[in-house]
């Protein structure tokens, strides 16, 4: 695939930068979260989700443990 784009790259860059937004909003409470998640797809929600545990594991613990039927929200 020299020179060309892989589209999945282009779409995990992309989740990537949701979760950032979405961690950033976790300072202003669970429902900014939400809020927030409610404008993505499902596929992206769920992307954001991996993409903090990743980015944030101890924050996503946190998120998660605060609100235990997080998999509701995705979907």
């Amino acid at each position: 695939m020299d020179g060309q784009v892989n589209p999945c790259d282009s779409w995990w860059r992309q989740v990537k930068s949701y979760a950032t937004l979405a961690i950033e909003r976790i300072a202003h409470g669970v429902d900014s979260v939400k809020q927030f998640l409610n404008t993505l797809s499902s596929d992206e929600r769920w992307g954001v989700m991996m993409a903090i545990d990743e980015q944030a594991p101890v924050m996503f613990e946190q998120l998660v443990a605060e609100v235990p039927d997080w998999v509701l929200w995705m979907g």
